[in-house]
């Protein structure tokens, strides 16, 4: 079965002012023509026609094509071969930019002016999941507390937040040694880790205790808030609960 030009134009998303460039320069010349002297594409040349558009896609320009594609030593398999390996290793280098790209929207979202690369150094292997940037500002950008946050966050420098990240996994691993220990909730220790954990919020906003439970109650049913606290791969069954349980006696007992 053959095909016109415009069937072929159709069926490969390309113009049909393409395919007569490509007839022109010698690059994808039909296999037929009818009697009136119009292009007749057999499968063969639509095989030929993938392998260009692969290789255009790839940014190959077309005179290179040409010589890859008429190479006697080189068949229809090998191609696809090459053309496989050439779009994987295009994807995982789209995707490491996709992943730098939300890196920085995070740091943005989060208010600090730090470059990727300090982003990266900040932040460590975790990242926050896609779109959370977002869903945080639709949650918290109509609150005080969000909008006295940000620009205290964006005035920080790379050592100062350098340092307030290391400041709470610090707290993190004064909470695992707590946990160890077997204290309740409501122990001396607890409230005074309870203290420390809106010590650290206040260096943002003015947190009081009611603003701190809340915070505290997100933990528990948002694992995305939890884990700009506590780490996924340091988190533990019943933790989140811990902090929740202790910051509402810590509250309780401020009266």
């Amino acid at each position: 079965m053959s095909y016109s030009v415009g069937q072929v134009s159709r069926f490969a998303g390309v113009t049909v002012r393409t395919l007569h460039h490509y007839d022109e320069i010698g690059l994808l010349s039909p296999s037929g023509r009818t009697l009136a002297g119009y292009r007749r594409y057999e499968q063969e040349d639509l095989d030929r026609l993938q392998q260009i558009l692969f290789y255009r896609e790839l940014g190959f320009p077309l005179d290179e094509i040409s010589t890859l594609l008429d190479d006697p030593t080189v068949n229809a398999r090998e191609h696809l071969r090459r053309q496989h390996a050439l779009l994987s290793d295009r994807i995982e280098r789209l995707q490491q930019m996709v992943k730098a790209v939300e890196h920085t929207m995070e740091a943005r979202a989060m208010g600090t002016n730090l470059t990727p690369e300090e982003q990266f150094e900040v932040f460590g292997a975790w990242r926050p999941a896609p779109g959370y940037p977002e869903r945080a500002e639709s949650r918290w950008g109509h609150t005080q507390q969000w909008q006295e946050g940000m620009p205290k966050a964006a005035a920080m420098t790379k050592e100062e937040w350098v340092a307030d990240q290391q400041r709470v996994a610090d707290w993190v691993t004064d909470l695992e040694t707590l946990l160890d220990s077997g204290a309740a909730p409501d122990s001396t220790a607890a409230l005074a880790l309870a203290e420390r954990h809106r010590d650290m919020l206040k260096k943002f906003f003015d947190c009081s205790y009611p603003i701190q439970v809340s915070i505290a109650e997100s933990y528990v049913t948002d694992p995305e808030q939890f884990a700009f606290l506590v780490r996924p791969e340091r988190q533990r069954p019943g933790m989140a609960e811990f902090i929740r349980d202790a910051v509402k006696a810590n509250a309780t007992n401020a009266g």
